[in-house]
C-alpha cells in the first residue's frame, strides 16, 4: 500500500522514454510530476521539480507529496540507488525500467526488506526489457515447477536512443543465466541459435544476450534453466555507432520498430508458448509502468517488498489492460 497521496513522479523526465511515461500518465489523467536535472523540456502545464542525482535533498524534496516515482534514467547502476532511497525517505513505492541485470538484482537484493518495513512496493526492470517477459512467464507457467524456459526477442531495427547508448557503455558487468536453478555467467562466445517466429519477423538469426528478465523471471518462478536470445540484426545494429537514434513516424511518438517477443517453456507436460508483439521497445514501456503505478494507487493494493510485476499483480489481468494499439499477446500449447 502507498500514501495518500496520488501524484507520480518521473524521474528522468525530460528522456526519450521519460516522455512516453509523461504522455502515458496525462492520457490516463494521472497527477504526475516532472523531476530531473533538465525539466525544459517538459510539457507545458506539468509540475516540474530540479533534482541531481548525487543531490540526495533535493531527491527526497521532489518526490514529497507523490505516492509512486518511475525512474526513467539510466544507467540505472548509478540511479538506482539514491533514487530509491531518496524514495523511501519520501514513502514513495519505486518502479524503474531498467535492462541491467545487476541493478535490477541488486534493487532485489539490497531494497526488500527495506521496502516491507515501509510498507511499500518497490519494482525494477518494469519495462520492456524485465517487465513484459516477467509477466508472459507468469501468465504461462504460473506457480508450476518448469524445466526449461527460452526468452526470444526479435526487433526489425534497434534504433537506440542516447541513454541506451550510454548504459552500454556503463554497464560492463558480465550477463549471467540460470542453469540448475542458479544464477550463473553466460557462456562465451555468445551461443547462436535460429529461431522461427511468426510474421512479420519469420527466421531470424539469434544469439544469446540476457538481459533483466533473467532476473525477474528467476526472483519468483520455480525455473530450472532459463535464458534469452535476441536476433543478430538488431544486435548488429545497435553495435554500430552509425546507428542513428529512433525517429517519431506516428501522432504518439513512436518509431516504425516491430518487436515480438516469445517465452517458451518445457517440462513434463510438454510446451507451452506466450507471445506478444507490438511497437517500439520505448513506448511500449510507458503503458507497462504506468499501469503498474495505477495499480499501486489502488487502494486495494496491499503487498510490499522487492518484486516483480508478475509477483505484484495478477499477471494474465495485467496483460489484458492493454488494447491492440499498445500490445497483442496470446498464450499457446504446442
Amino acid at each position: 500500500m502507498v500514501s495518500n497521496h496520488t501524484a507520480v513522479a518521473v524521474y528522468g523526465a525530460s528522456g526519450h522514454t521519460g516522455a512516453f511515461v509523461i504522455a502515458e500518465l496525462l492520457r490516463r489523467g494521472l497527477p504526475v510530476v516532472a523531476v530531473g536535472r533538465d525539466v525544459s523540456r517538459v510539457p507545458a502545464g506539468v509540475p516540474a521539480r530540479l533534482a541531481a542525482i548525487d543531490d540526495a535533498a533535493a531527491l527526497e524534496r521532489a518526490f514529497a507529496g507523490c505516492a509512486v516515482v518511475i525512474n526513467c534514467a539510466g544507467p540505472f547502476l548509478d540511479t538506482a540507488p539514491p533514487v530509491v532511497e531518496a524514495a523511501l525517505r519520501a514513502g514513495c513505492a519505486y518502479i524503474d525500467v531498467t535492462a541491467e541485470q545487476a541493478s535490477a538484482l541488486s534493487t532485489f537484493e539490497r531494497y526488500d526488506e527495506r521496502a516491507r518495513a515501509a510498507g511499500v512496493a518497490i519494482i525494477p526492470a518494469a519495462g520492456f526489457y524485465g517487465g513484459l517477459a516477467d509477466l508472459l512467464a507468469s501468465a504461462l507457467v504460473g506457480d508450476q515447477p518448469v524445466d526449461d524456459m527460452t526468452v526470444a526477442i526479435a526487433l526489425d531495427h534497434w534504433w537506440p536512443t542516447k541513454g541506451t547508448r550510454q548504459t552500454g557503455e556503463r554497464n560492463r558487468v558480465p550477463r549471467v543465466v540460470v542453469e540448475h536453478g542458479r544464477l550463473v555467467p553466460m557462456a562465451m562466445p555468445a551461443p547462436k541459435t535460429a529461431w522461427t517466429f511468426d510474421a512479420p519477423h519469420g527466421v531470424q538469426d539469434m544469439e544469446q544476450m540476457p538481459f533483466s528478465e533473467i532476473i525477474t523471471i528467476s526472483r519468483h518462478l520455480h525455473v530450472r534453466n532459463l535464458r534469452a536470445y535476441l536476433n543478430a540484426a538488431s544486435l548488429s545494429e545497435i553495435r554500430d555507432a552509425a546507428t542513428p537514434q529512433p525517429v517519431a513516424i506516428d501522432t504518439q511518438g513512436r518509431s516504425a520498430q516491430k518487436f515480438v517477443i516469445e517465452v517458451v517453456a518445457r517440462d513434463r507436460e510438454g510446451t507451452r508458448r506466450a507471445v506478444a508483439h507490438g511497437q517500439d521497445i520505448y513506448a511500449v514501456t510507458a503503458p507497462l509502468v504506468v499501469e503498474a503505478a495505477a495499480r499501486l494507487l489502488d487502494s486495494s493494493f496491499n503487498r510490499s517488498g522487492a518484486l516483480t510485476l508478475g509477483q505484484a499483480f495478477d499477471a494474465h489481468d495485467f496483460l489484458r489492460a492493454f488494447g491492440p494499439e499498445h500490445l497483442t499477446f496470446a498464450l499457446h500449447a504446442i
